[in-house]
């Protein structure tokens, strides 16, 4: 496809599966509150499924920025689980900085190192992420009227 290798495809289909998820787990936040929560731990499962294609790409020789997000995503996904699902920790208001600083670095870092090695690969491509990154922040910051999973 368009001269790209399997590992490429394969980076670019996580990437856009990411923000997939995101868009549609916040849709869910924002106009389905108890869907969200009773199906949020999937957002965060699939961190498992991002960092075995991470190692995949790690082990097929693909340049550490393209396969270090999905390593990322499993260690925020880890991280999200047990304060959201496991401790049930209320850190988005108020804002609870333990939680929140490593939360948002965690989820900005995942975000950029799918986002920025688009580039290499496709400038349209990147340009596409772009937009859905526009759009799954503005579905995230407009979905938090409710943020706690025990409610």
């Amino acid at each position: 496809m368009f001269g790209l290798n399997g590992l490429q495809l394969l980076f670019i289909s996580w990437a856009f599966l990411f923000q997939i998820i995101l868009i549609v787990h916040f849709s869910f936040r924002k106009w389905a509150f108890t869907q969200a929560v009773r199906y949020g731990w999937f957002v965060y499962s699939v961190g498992v499924l991002a960092a075995g294609a991470s190692l995949l790409m790690l082990l097929k020789g693909m340049e550490w920025f393209f396969w270090i997000g999905g390593l990322i995503y499993l260690v925020w996904a880890a991280f999200g689980f047990v304060v959201e699902y496991i401790n049930k920790v209320e850190w988005r208001q108020p804002i609870f900085w333990p939680v929140f600083g490593p939360y948002v670095l965690l989820y900005l870092a995942t975000t950029m190192f799918y986002w920025f090695p688009l580039a290499r690969i496709s400038k349209p491509l990147w340009y596409i992420y772009a937009l859905l990154f526009i759009a799954s922040t503005i579905l995230n910051i407009t979905s938090h009227q409710k943020t706690s999973v025990a409610s």
